[in-house]
């Protein structure tokens, strides 16, 4: 596990939401971490440095050319310092040279020379949010590995209302320190995870497909990384890019996944099958596009093949997690499944119009045999962290009643178990 206290470097920038981020420095240092404040010229026109001094214990860094810190290449020691940087507020502005590189001040050189994960919180306009300039830069920071949180709707000092309120100081400082405490849970495991939907073609432009965007599966990739494991991504379609560290096998359709999935399991420790894989298929693909030729039309579906059951189904295999997206008696549908297909947990959640599907949050009750769990509404981000802790619990509880074995041998799936989906 990462030594404690979590050294956490929090950046302050200029925006009316500084007044927040004193509170936020509190509520780190009441989670035991060590937390040193980083201001911008901005942020000082709202905040005072003596307030943050105050509240930190610590001299707030505020300049690039400070004489005195600079004598021994200070902000590279500072940069190497930090377990995790913060920004809180992040304005527009910061956003905008952080996704371009710029270096001109302490608090951009920080981020550009630390190895430390970066986490924004977001604060301005709604209009300065949704503007295509900005939406542009947070697709490049994404995409980077950069951790966004927020920001959230509501009424705003301008008087307007709209998304681009900073987080809540406590929001802020649950989802930082709870992916903290996930680190180093799975160093030394190796985990393969499954995400997004898959296409099954009926002809060469048509395909059956279904709603999942994937974000809950790469969220819980990402996790497993940051928790220290080596994990491998099988994905489905989706308009994402592979959090950074993992190997990400791109697939279309439930064969191929299948196909990914047993060309890296022999070695996996851990199976998170977290994609909603199709159940049926197309019975005959056809070799050019269907024309219309009537009011209606026939299509023949047959079974998809089934990643999760095919791998339970292994004599030796990894300890196996699977999820249950339900619209109704979700409990009982999930204590199924997880009988059904010996699974070792699963994450069940409700799902349907404004639940789980094109939203960032998410809520999820986690079963295994004898016991559950439930995560209460959050981020997706968040929500993989906490997660991921609760199957790293659940395996090395696993692993010490196996006497440390990780590998268990269950008995073949009945057909009626393998139908039970």
């Amino acid at each position: 596990m990462t030594a404690q206290p979590r050294k956490i470097l929090l950046g302050v920038t200029g925006g009316i939401a500084a007044y927040k981020s004193p509170d936020l420095v509190r509520r780190f240092m009441e989670r035991g971490a060590d937390v040193q404040v980083v201001m911008s010229r901005g942020a000082q026109q709202f905040v005072t440095a003596l307030t943050f001094q105050a509240v930190s214990g610590k001299p707030v860094r505020t300049d690039l050319w400070d004489a005195a810190a600079e004598a021994a290449m200070g902000h590279i020691e500072l940069a190497r310092w930090a377990d995790e940087i913060v920004v809180a507020p992040a304005t527009a502005e910061f956003m905008a040279r952080l996704a371009h590189g710029f270096a001109d001040d302490l608090l951009s050189t920080l981020c550009l020379a630390s190895e430390a994960p970066i986490t924004l919180a977001p604060a301005m306009n709604r209009q300065m949010w949704a503007n295509p300039a900005t939406q542009a830069n947070v697709r490049v920071l994404t995409e980077r590995g950069v951790r966004l949180l927020g920001p959230a709707s509501g009424e705003q000092a301008c008087g307007e209302v709209g998304v681009g309120r900073m987080l809540e100081p406590q929001q802020i400082a649950d989802e930082v320190l709870a992916r903290a405490a996930s680190e180093g849970s799975l160093k030394g495991l190796k985990v393969v995870v499954t995400a997004g939907p898959t296409r099954e073609r009926i002809d060469p432009v048509r395909f059956i497909s279904n709603r999942s965007s994937g974000k809950m599966g790469y969220a819980v990739a990402q996790a497993a990384r940051e928790a220290g494991a080596d994990v491998v991504l099988v994905s489905g379609p989706v308009q994402l890019c592979a959090p950074p560290g993992v190997r990400r096998i791109a697939v279309e359709c439930a064969e191929q996944m299948l196909q990914a999935v047993e060309s890296v399991i022999d070695s996996a420790d851990i199976f998170i099958s977290a994609a909603a894989v199709s159940d049926y298929r197309a019975q005959e693909i056809a070799c050019e596009k269907i024309k219309k030729t009537g009011e209606t039309m026939t299509l023949s579906l047959t079974r998809a093949p089934d990643v999760l059951a095919t791998v339970a189904r292994r004599a030796s295999r990894p300890f196996l997690v699977g999820f249950a997206a339900e619209t109704e008696n979700v409990e009982r549908n999930a204590l199924v499944k997880l009988t059904a297909k010996h699974l070792d947990l699963i994450a069940a959640n409700r799902v349907g119009d404004n639940l789980a599907f094109d939203v960032d949050e998410n809520a999820l009750t986690v079963y295994w045999p004898g016991g559950k769990q439930e995560l209460e509404r959050t981020s997706k981000a968040a929500l993989a962290h906490q997660l991921v802790e609760v199957i790293a619990r659940r395996y090395r509880e696993r692993e010490r009643k196996a006497g440390g074995a990780c590998s268990a041998v269950v008995p073949p799936m009945s057909p009626a178990a393998h139908a039970a989906g």
